[in-house]
């Protein structure tokens, strides 16, 4: 049950990056989320890129997890 709950968490910040990433590249002046962040653009595109990648990864590790231990709970 954790690994499901990471996995859609993982799911929910690459959706966040990804939607913020793609949002500031079209309006670079439009941070949303991170408008509280000093920088500017530079530092806006690297956090909403960062998060992305982590929820990815976060989504990719937790789902393998889930499988392997459902599979594990199947056979033995």
């Amino acid at each position: 049950m954790k690994h499901h709950l990471l996995q859609a968490l993982g799911i929910a910040l690459l959706v966040l990056g990804a939607q913020g990433a793609i949002r500031q590249l079209v309006d670079h002046d439009d941070a949303g989320l991170l408008g509280w962040l000093p920088g500017g653009f530079a530092v806006g595109i690297t956090v909403h890129v960062l998060a992305a990648v982590i929820g990815a990864v976060v989504a990719g590790w937790a789902h393998g997890k889930a499988r392997n231990t459902e599979a594990a709970e199947r056979s033995g």
